[in-house]
């Protein structure tokens, strides 16, 4: 396969988009959907509201813990093997949900097993979208991430109707047959080489990846057989990590420590955004409703916000539309336990939609920012990953909270902190960083700080993305030798 120099920003690209929304449409819409069925795992296993919400925790977790081997299976093997297998798991795991007896047996179906499959799918059809998108990767990324929000606004009222027509086991079982299709859009992840991906054996004799010594191994095992395609033990170990040397950018540290709180924070409003609403006198269809509108704004603000962070005027800016997106969604949990009636909870619903669609949709678009794309899909792996925790431990936290004061004030208050704290880590994080830029290039001078640029052989291929985590380093060297003279 002849590798291009670039992605081609559309062709077979926009199939990819189709394939990634609608796998966001069957995991991450799905996913949320779980908490229609809260109150009837509630009622039937007769459980308090902690041990219930362990059921979407261990979803939620599974899923964004088990995102590095989706993105391992997709480098190593195939992206389209990848998003079937995980296809496969998830459906069995709501199939074998609907015959559960306990709430150990939903955690081991419905969170263990369909997580992982949604885990194995995930990711790797993310980051396709950013090896086939350059100049419109927010857009791409808007559409393809919409399916969360357009598959919530659908599946929200009819998983309703079906737990009311068919119970909850019937419910499960027909969700179970509907996640099958992520089987047909793994079929679509058709694979791109770029250049800049993991570089074949002659490419890495070209480079200093591999020691002087080992480079000689290389060639005469080249000359005497070309068949032979097995490298030095040392050579694979330095390929792997190089997949995974972003872990010390520190734009990276900071990115991750943010999502911690973000993940934290944002969890637990889908898990009991409907029990609260039935708790303030809201009807079953009408808490629905809201999760319906939650999920059609949200395609609002996946698309707009891509649309709008393309344009040249805010490009640049993406960092900052990130951190006010994840600090307006904190400030509307704040808000929520004032909210207690259906007219008051719907302009909820419409505002933490569309900030919610808003910073999802630059997740990809930061970590690329930061990482490259040639590295895409690993990174996203890891920042799913970092998701695990928070999504874990937070909604059990949330109900262990209501079940001790009465009400959900303290979980709510506590998610908005949360996610205002992410905001306001990123914010520091960047003011500090461009203090620190600007005093360092008041010692070295405009002229050698352009100079270093440009002519540095390690992040020639993206000036912006690598200057972002290496420029204080470089202009530390550079400052060294200044002082020398």
């Amino acid at each position: 396969r002849a590798r291009r120099s670039g992605p081609p920003d559309g062709g077979w690209g926009w199939m990819i988009v189709a394939g990634c929304f609608l796998v966001t449409i069957c995991t991450r819409a799905v996913t949320r959907c779980i908490s229609i069925f809260f109150v009837e795992f509630q009622a039937y296993f007769g459980q308090d509201y902690a041990r219930t919400a362990w059921i979407h925790s261990i979803v939620d977790c599974a899923t964004m813990l088990c995102a590095p081997l989706g993105s391992l299976i997709s480098n190593h093997v195939s992206c389209q093997v990848g998003i079937m297998l995980g296809g496969l798991l998830a459906s069995t795991g709501l199939i074998l949900s609907s015959f559960a007896t306990s709430l150990e047996h939903l955690y081991l179906s419905l969170g263990v097993l369909t997580g992982l499959g949604f885990a194995l799918c995930y990711s790797p059809a993310i980051a396709m979208v950013g090896k086939y998108f350059n100049k419109r990767k927010a857009l791409a990324y808007g559409i393809a991430m919409s399916g969360s929000g357009i598959g919530t606004f659908i599946l929200a009222p009819v998983v309703q109707l079906l737990i009311e027509q068919f119970s909850w086991r019937g419910a499960l079982l027909i969700l179970g047959g509907f996640v099958l299709n992520l089987c047909v859009c793994g079929a679509l992840m058709r694979p791109i080489s770029l250049k800049d991906d993991c570089k074949t054996a002659p490419e890495f004799l070209e480079q200093n990846y591999v020691p002087e010594t080992q480079k000689q191994d290389l060639k005469r095992m080249s000359i005497c057989s070309p068949l032979i395609k097995l490298w030095p033990h040392d050579c694979l170990c330095y390929c792997s990590w190089k997949e995974y040397d972003f872990l010390l950018m520190p734009g990276f540290m900071v990115l991750a420590v943010s999502i911690l709180f973000m993940a934290y924070g944002c969890s637990p409003l889908f898990v009991y955004l409907v029990p609260y609403a039935l708790s303030v006198g809201v009807s079953h269809h009408q808490a629905a409703f809201l999760m319906s509108i939650l999920g059609v704004i949200d395609i609002i603000g996946n698309i707009t916000f891509g649309w709008l962070t393309d344009r040249r005027c805010l490009k640049k800016h993406r960092y900052f539309c990130y951190l006010f997106a994840v600090g307006m969604d904190g400030l509307c949990c704040l808000f929520l336990p004032v909210l207690q009636s259906f007219p008051l909870l719907v302009p909820f619903s419409f505002t933490f939609g569309y900030f919610d669609g808003a910073y999802v949709t630059l997740i990809p678009v930061m970590t690329a920012d930061v990482v490259g794309t040639s590295l895409l899909s690993s990174a996203l792996g890891v920042v799913y990953f970092l998701h695990a925790i928070p999504y874990l431990v937070s909604p059990p936290v949330a109900g262990w909270l209501v079940d001790t004061t009465g009400s959900y004030t303290a979980s709510f208050l506590l998610c908005g902190f949360s996610m205002i704290f992410s905001s306001a880590l990123l914010c520091f994080a960047r003011l500090a960083k461009k203090i620190k830029r600007t005093r360092l290039q008041s010692l070295t001078g405009n002229t050698a700080l352009k100079q270093h640029i440009w002519t540095n052989g390690t992040i020639a291929y993206s000036v912006t993305a690598e200057l972002d985590q290496r420029d204080v380093e470089a202009l530390a060297v550079d400052t060294n030798s200044y002082s020398n003279r």
